[in-house]
């Protein structure tokens, strides 16, 4: 695990065996050392935790998956990280999430690419997602006349989650690790 230039934390943890499993695992499921996994591996409690947050994350199916990724997307484009927009795509685009959507989701307001519940996450996603908060009554009601409770909790929680992860990578300064390059097309 190597620093890169903008990280305001060396991404090179000790090495205990369990940053080693955690270092071989992100290298043979996404094909390098995930940087916020280096940052982490600094406290291997916090590491632990993660792991197992993350794990059971994974695992949430309530909502439709494209919903989920606009939601995480738009989260952490709010947030302005450039770490998880670039995760987020390479990860979205191999659960076949449309990447033209993606690719929209800084302008989703001005972009045709979207259906009214896309939009009404995005929003949502959005408003979770500033200081102060900008949630409005009517933006759960348009969800809800659309979403189960289960959907609208796993939603939030999503949102949340996202701003956490967000907030931990653009804190420590942790940017693109050029995973969105690895599913585009050449030119």
């Amino acid at each position: 695990m190597t620093a890169t230039g903008t990280a305001r934390i060396p991404l090179d943890p000790p090495r205990t065996l369990l940053n080693r499993l955690t270092g071989w695992y992100s290298r043979r499921t996404y094909g390098a050392v995930l940087d916020p996994a280096a940052a982490i591996a600094h406290n291997g409690r916090v590491l632990r935790t993660y792991i197992r947050h993350e794990q059971s994350v994974a695992r949430w199916d309530r909502l439709d998956p494209t919903l989920k990724a606009l939601a995480v997307m738009s989260s952490a484009a709010t947030i302005g990280c450039s770490w998880c927009l670039d995760f987020g795509y390479w990860v979205s685009t191999q659960d076949g999430v449309d990447p033209a959507k993606l690719r929209d989701v800084p302008r989703w307001r001005d972009s045709d690419v979207y259906s009214d519940l896309e939009r009404d996450v995005m929003g949502y996603a959005e408003a979770m997602s500033t200081t102060p908060l900008g949630v409005t009554d009517e933006m759960v009601a348009r969800l809800r006349r659309r979403l189960d409770d289960a959907q609208l909790v796993e939603l939030t929680m999503m949102v949340s989650v996202e701003n956490s992860r967000s907030r931990f990578n653009s804190a420590l300064g942790l940017t693109s690790q050029g995973f969105k390059d690895r599913c585009e097309l050449p030119a």
